[in-house]
C-alpha cells in the first residue's frame, strides 16, 4: 500500500523519463488521472489510458520526447505533502519558470494548471510542479 499515491506517480514518471522509457504504469486514483490530464494538455506527456485488468485499474502514461530524444520533463516535484499541505492564493499562481513550467493546483473548480486557476480567480492546494 502506498501512502502518497501522487508522490508515487510523480516518481514513476520521473524515473521512466530518466530511463527514456516510452510508457510507464501508475496506480489508479481520480486525482492522479486529473493530474495526468493537466500534464497532457500542457504537452509534458503524449497520452494516457486507463486500463482495467482483472478488476484492477491502472493508468498507462505515454511520455513525450523531442526529435533528439530529450524528455519534455526537466523536473517534476511534489509540493504539498501529506505531512505539510501547501496552499497558494490566486496572486501566487501567476507564472512558474517564466511560463515554461506548470504548477498543478487542486481548486474548487477541479484540478487545473496554475494559469487556468489564475484566470478562474481561484487559489488552492499546490499539488506538484513540472517543467
Amino acid at each position: 500500500m502506498v501512502n502518497d499515491i501522487i508522490a508515487d506517480s510523480l516518481t514513476r514518471i520521473r524515473n521512466a523519463s530518466m530511463r527514456r522509457l516510452e510508457v510507464t504504469t501508475l496506480y489508479y486514483a481520480k486525482i492522479v488521472v486529473s493530474i495526468v490530464e493537466v500534464f497532457k494538455t500542457k504537452g509534458f506527456i503524449k497520452d494516457y489510458k486507463v486500463n482495467d485488468k482483472d478488476g484492477k485499474r491502472s493508468i498507462m502514461v505515454q511520455l513525450a520526447y523531442d526529435e533528439q530524444g530529450k524528455s519534455a520533463i526537466n523536473e517534476i516535484k511534489r509540493i504539498s505533502k501529506p505531512g505539510r499541505r501547501v496552499y497558494k492564493a490566486r496572486s501566487e499562481l501567476k507564472r512558474f519558470k517564466n511560463g515554461y513550467g506548470t504548477i498543478v493546483v487542486s481548486t474548487s473548480k477541479g484540478v487545473v494548471a496554475n494559469d487556468e486557476a489564475y484566470k478562474a480567480n481561484v487559489g488552492g492546494e499546490a499539488l506538484c510542479s513540472i517543467w
